[in-house]
This record gives C-alpha cells, structure tokens and sequence, in this order.
C-alpha cells in the first residue's frame, strides 16, 4: 500500500527531500500562494508549527500558479515573501502543479487517498491534507478553512 511516505519532492532552495524524512511526524501539506486572499493564513500555519512541532508537527508548502495566477514569482520572491511578511520557517517546496497533467504525484496521491467535494481536484489555493505519523492522509480542509479552525483536529491526532 502506497504511503506519504515513499514520495519526494524539491525544496525551494532546489534540493530533493524524502517524504520519508517526515516519518513519525503529522503532516500538514498546503499549497499556497503569495498572493492571494488566503495568503494570511501563513501566520497561523506558522502559528500551529511553532505551537506542535516540538510534538511532532510540520507543515510542507507547496506553492502553486494555477489559481488566478496568484504564485508569479520565483523561489527568491517566494521565500522573501513567506519569511518577510509571514515569519514562516516551515519547509517551503518548489512550485507545483495541483490539478492537471502535471500534478506533482505528492498532490495526485493525496487527491486520490482524500478525493473531497470536487471529485479528486482541489478548488483553490490553501487547501490543507493532514497526514498521520504512518504517512496515511487523515483529512483534508478546504481553502476558506483557516489554520485556527484545524487545531483541535491536529491535537487530537497528536495524541493517537
């Protein structure tokens, strides 16, 4: 059976990181864009990973262009952006697609393990998939669900 786990992906500062380094620990995946009306909730998923990390939480962002051509930048522009204005120190990954052909096989695993209201795509930027310690997809939060509003769901898996 495939987990999280066996995938990889590309650091935005371009190098490639096993999913597997997060093994043992709850996964938040989002994709995000620097400007968008949901940019701001960089703070509090940076927020929830300052809160729960030293408990075994990371959140991995995964910046995306597809939506309303809201991720133009490069990796620079994007990592001036997350840490400048949002303080973020969660890992960062290159830009990616989502939906489409070129889905990054991280986002095409969890759209099929966590299909949600559009039948396998995601609708918008921010749209959030948590991931148990074993690397199975728990839940998935849609993009107007702020990071707030998950901790309780994040606590309690936590603590299982």
């Amino acid at each position: 059976m495939t987990t999280f786990h066996q995938f990889t992906a590309t650091s935005l500062s371009g190098q490639p990181v096993a999913m597997a380094d997060y093994a043992g620990r709850l996964v938040l995946v989002v994709n995000t864009a620097s400007q968008c009306g949901f940019t701001p909730q960089y703070a509090g998923l940076e927020s929830l990973y300052r809160k729960y990390a030293a408990q075994g939480l990371v959140v991995l962002g995964f910046p995306c262009n597809q939506f309303g051509k809201q991720e133009p930048g490069g990796a620079n522009e994007i990592a001036q952006t997350c840490h400048i204005n949002y303080g973020v120190s969660f890992p960062m990954f290159e830009k990616v697609e989502v939906n489409g052909a070129l889905t990054h096989p991280v986002f095409r695993y969890l759209k099929e393990e966590l299909p949600g209201v559009l039948g396998g795509r995601i609708k918008w930027n921010f749209t959030k998939f948590l991931i148990g310690r074993d690397g199975k997809p728990l839940k998935r939060f849609a993009p107007i669900t702020p990071p707030e509003k998950i901790e309780a769901v994040i606590l309690a898996a936590l603590e299982n």
